[in-house]
């Protein structure tokens, strides 16, 4: 490839570079999971980082806090409540301590996780999600919507759920013929884009349970495909040509006719694993087995993905996690960190844009998705879309208390608050309450009226919404 001089193309992200921790801030005596799935075998985010573990009998992953380095003792408590290996973990976006993993075992189930990490051993779940036939190995929660998680099975089914009741809202059952590779919402949660093994990309509305675009053979090679919808609706796929050849494509779902873009990379055999960041529009592929990670932009103008630089290592990588922005470092011009799995260690990359002003750099940092929900589960389920609440990085990120946290995150299985019998065991006298404790309560109160009557307005919606699907349907208009 030749290029000619004064051609160069203007990025701010052009010398982005990638460094290794130093070893006294890695993470050591973890036995990463051999499990034989392509999935990236660890979960972070701003308070923790989550690596699923061999375990001998059921499936169990680690979880420790994100300030941790050193060795992990052998007699660290894990999360350790499924029947059979875990296959995925995910943070939910909008709590940083609500951990979902899938199994297969059939299940999923939905964990808190405690200030500080674990002290003990953890098999009780708040939530067990089951109705897959199969075993459980895709998870992504919905970007906007508090609650909402969706699931893929071997069985070839999409499920979404309702986490906050336990319930099972939609269910895909007729969509893909053959085992689902990936699933992924776009950026305010309104459609999923899928591959599966018939090598097909779908978009689909997962409310309606409409498949709405389909393009045959995204990729000609028979290997694993991945999918990532973009913030400005275009799809970015990882694949392989019929030659074997690792390839990434970008699509536009206006016309699924021909790609935007296609790059061949080489021929190795690892899944690409693709992690998109939408605040800088760059795309981090991670190879199963690679000891690199490649980086690109995309952009507006062709050829639209433009390399920017990769990251070698002598040790190749079991799986990757990908801190969400709202966890890097804004005072050394971070914008991605990975948390790269070894066979027994986790090594933070740290990804920098190097700039010479110790100011805040606030064209490296856009306003970027916070932990507040856009919407109640309630309210998508009765259609409603909403983009994600954006917080600013400006002087660091402290994630809000948020006065609805409690309240939302309805739980099966947990015991009922104020049963009327019951006294709590701090409590001394009635009239003991401070006025600052006075004002909390009445804070409390006072949100959980607003959650009720979101949930009321929700239901309304829904309401509605079926009323008017019942009319056409007796109007004979469906």
């Amino acid at each position: 490839m030749s290029f000619r001089r004064g051609v160069v193309r203007q990025s701010k992200f052009r010398h982005v570079f990638a460094q290794a921790w130093k070893a006294e801030h890695c993470i050591d005596d973890i036995r990463v999971s051999r499990v034989t799935w392509d999935t990236s075998l660890c979960a972070v985010n701003p308070k923790f980082i989550a690596v699923i573990i061999e375990s001998g009998g059921g499936g169990a992953f680690l979880v420790v806090p994100i300030s941790k380095a050193g060795r992990i003792d052998q007699s660290s408590p894990t999360v350790c409540g499924h029947l059979a290996p875990v296959l995925d973990i995910q943070w939910s976006p909008h709590d940083d301590n609500i951990i979902a993993s899938a199994s297969e075992d059939c299940t999923v189930k939905v964990w808190q996780i405690p200030d500080g990490g674990l002290t003990s051993p953890m098999t009780e779940a708040i939530v067990t999600l089951e109705g897959h036939s199969k075993r459980v190995g895709i998870l992504a929660w919905h970007p906007t919507a508090f609650n909402i998680l969706m699931t893929a099975g071997c069985d070839n089914v999409i499920c979404v759920w309702n986490v906050g009741t336990g319930e099972l809202v939609y269910q895909l059952s007729d969509a893909h013929p053959d085992m689902i590779y990936s699933v992924c919402w776009n950026k305010d949660g309104s459609a999923v884009c899928t591959v599966c093994k018939d090598k097909a990309l779908r978009v689909i509305d997962p409310r309606r349970g409409t498949v709405l675009k389909v393009k045959e053979k995204v990729h000609d090679g028979t290997r694993p495909m991945r999918a990532v919808f973009l913030s400005d609706g275009k799809i970015l796929t990882t694949g392989f040509s019929r030659m074997s050849e690792r390839q990434m494509a970008l699509w536009d779902p206006k016309d699924l006719s021909e790609p935007m873009a296609v790059q061949e990379m080489d021929t190795s055999n690892g899944v690409l694993l693709p992690f998109y960041d939408p605040d800088t529009n760059m795309v981090y592929l991670c190879g199963k087995g690679d000891c690199t990670i490649r980086y690109f932009e995309v952009t507006d103008e062709s050829p639209y993905v433009h390399f920017l630089s990769l990251y070698s290592s002598k040790e190749p990588q079991r799986g990757a996690g990908f801190l969400s922005k709202r966890g890097v470092d804004v005072n050394k011009c971070e914008i991605a960190r990975f948390y790269k799995l070894h066979e027994r260690k986790v090594e933070p990359i740290s990804m920098t844009v190097p700039r010479k002003s110790d100011l805040f750099q606030g064209d490296l940092y856009p306003d970027t998705a916070g932990s507040e929900p856009a919407l109640l589960a309630d309210e998508w389920i009765a259609g409603q879309d909403a983009p994600p609440l954006l917080v600013s990085l400006s002087g660091g990120y402290a994630a809000p208390q948020s006065k609805h946290r409690e309240i939302l995150k309805s739980k099966p299985k947990l015991a009922p608050q104020d049963s009327g019998n019951a006294t709590p065991s701090n409590a001394a006298t009635p009239t003991s309450h401070s006025a600052e404790e006075e004002e909390d309560l009445l804070n409390e109160l006072l949100a959980e009226m607003k959650a009720l009557r979101a949930v009321v307005l929700a239901q309304s919606q829904r309401i509605e919404l079926l009323e008017r699907q019942l009319a056409r349907i007796e109007d004979g208009d469906v």
